[in-house]
């Protein structure tokens, strides 16, 4: 008898109506019974022509439309691009609104990254975190909510500053959060980061080496999770960040291999406790006087382009804006964190399981509305 079996390769579709791809991210995969060969990730799904739109309207006029982008991050869309705008204007933004778009951002960071952790845990068969991260994110959505009105796109920021001042009972809210937020972190690390079923799962799968995050053009915490100390809030500071003390955690192999999927998580959850000292600095020294500067309606700034790169909670977002000196951008090109972010998916998932494909992708915590924009 013949005992020389062989087995034949197959493509299976992950996607795009998966709940584990984080969106419509559609990703196939040649498979080899439980082994992934090779996985090729198909985009596009989700387009919706917000560059072209964008040339189309008036510079005030675009920014709803960036909270569309990554839109669990639309604070820091917002900011990225009015700095942008401010830019071309040679405007300098008031103290106590540089302080206010630093606190909302770094808000927005660590509700973002509370449900990359939820959602992430959720990915791997646990459902309580996911229960949890909620019970904290619902603070800070309160805390939008009152600012700005609405829940998840927010319409906030505006160029010169900001549309509504922190009054006490906002300031009030944003300190206890802060408490309630600094318990809350240490359940996480019991109830997850600790799990020995969770570490199976992530330590040693997805490794990025640091040569490979940078070849990769990798930023954020995927880039930080293979140990490069890189975070623009540091290296090219912003808003008023250079005013306040905050490390930049990166991943040093704590169950694992440095750079594998355990790291990619560790390093956000690290980055919560970071952005709550920076909330803690600036809301207890949070200066007097204007929350927004007194513009024209009709922005017409000089002809000149300029790139401003922000710190998003998924890594580098930068405008590319074009001024051709009429009230309307004449070019607005966006590098969204996320798409560059899974340009490595191909690179990481050869010869794995298909259970760590889920591993993967959940640990980039990608949005897919970053991603095809």
């Amino acid at each position: 008898m013949n005992d020389n079996f062989e087995t034949q390769e197959i493509l299976v579709n992950f996607g795009p109506q998966h709940p584990s791809t984080h969106g419509v991210l559609r990703v196939v995969a040649k498979t080899d019974g439980e082994i992934i060969r090779e996985v090729y990730p198909k985009i596009g799904f989700l387009h919706r022509c917000f560059e072209k739109v964008a040339e189309n309207l008036q510079y005030a006029q675009v920014i709803p439309y960036t909270d569309r982008l990554d839109y669990l991050s639309s604070m820091n869309n917002e900011i990225a691009y009015c700095l942008g705008v401010e830019n071309l204007l040679n405007i300098e933004l008031p103290k106590r609104a540089s302080y206010i778009r630093v606190i909302v951002a770094e808000l927005n960071r660590i509700a973002s990254h509370l449900i990359a952790f939820g959602s992430y845990a959720l990915d791997l068969g646990a459902y309580t975190p996911f229960l949890y991260a909620f019970r904290e994110r619902e603070y800070i959505i309160s805390i939008f909510e009152k600012l700005s009105g609405n829940r998840l796109l927010y319409n906030y920021n505006k160029i010169g500053g900001v549309s509504r001042d922190f009054d006490d009972e906002i300031v009030k809210e944003i300190k206890e959060f802060v408490k309630i937020m600094s318990k809350a972190i240490k359940e996480y690390h019991t109830l997850v980061s600790e799990n020995l079923i969770f570490i199976k799962r992530t330590a040693n799968v997805g490794v990025i080496s640091k040569e490979d995050a940078i070849s990769y053009a990798l930023t954020g915490p995927c880039l930080r999770g293979s140990s490069v100390k890189f975070d623009l809030r540091k290296n090219a500071p912003y808003l008023s960040y250079s005013d306040f003390d905050f490390d930049i955690p990166i991943g040093k192999g704590y169950k694992g291999t440095v750079g594998d999927s355990f790291d990619r998580y560790y390093v956000r959850l690290l980055e919560i406790e970071e952005s709550l000292k920076i909330i803690s600095q600036a809301i207890n020294n949070l200066p007097e006087g204007d929350f927004k500067l007194k513009l024209s309606k009709i922005l017409k700034p000089n002809k000149g382009e300029c790139y401003i790169p922000c710190e998003n909670p998924k890594g580098e977002l930068g405008f590319y804006i074009v001024s051709d000196g009429t009230n309307k951008p004449y070019r607005v090109k966006a590098r969204g964190a996320s798409f560059c972010n899974l340009s490595i998916l191909s690179h990481i998932c050869k010869d794995i399981l298909v259970a760590d494909l889920i591993t993967i992708i959940g640990s980039l915590d990608i949005v897919l509305g970053d991603v095809d924009r």
